[in-house]
């Protein structure tokens, strides 16, 4: 019997890495053609991303790039999907996008903390 992909009932994801990849992917462009704001997640939590000062101006970034977060995110509302970015911005790693994906993803269904 094969896997069904989908959320568990605790938030966890079934089937297969590609098929997990495909609805964070899904869910997060949903979640930014809503409104939602990137700025609310904690990137310093996501290890494929880094904010150099002096590097467009500590912008959150890929990794080892000037790729800035906000720029995938912009693009997937715009209708973009990964093998577009891939092809429109040389020297992105494939693995690097999914990950900023997934962590929005996985960041967004935690309930909100609110200072006290």
């Amino acid at each position: 019997m094969g896997t069904t992909s989908g959320r568990g009932c605790d938030g966890s994801f079934t089937g297969s890495a590609q098929e997990h990849s495909d609805v964070a992917f899904s869910y997060c462009k949903g979640l930014w053609k809503e409104g939602n704001s990137m700025a609310i997640l904690d990137w310093s939590q996501c290890p494929a991303v880094e904010s150099v000062p002096g590097k467009l101006s500590g912008a959150w970034v890929l990794k080892g790039t000037r790729m800035p977060v906000s720029a995938i995110f912009e693009n997937i509302e715009a209708g973009a999907n990964i093998d577009d970015i891939l092809e429109w911005f040389d020297g992105l790693d494939r693995e690097q996008v999914k990950a900023v994906i997934e962590f929005a993803a996985r960041s967004l269904d935690q309930p909100p903390v609110y200072a006290p």
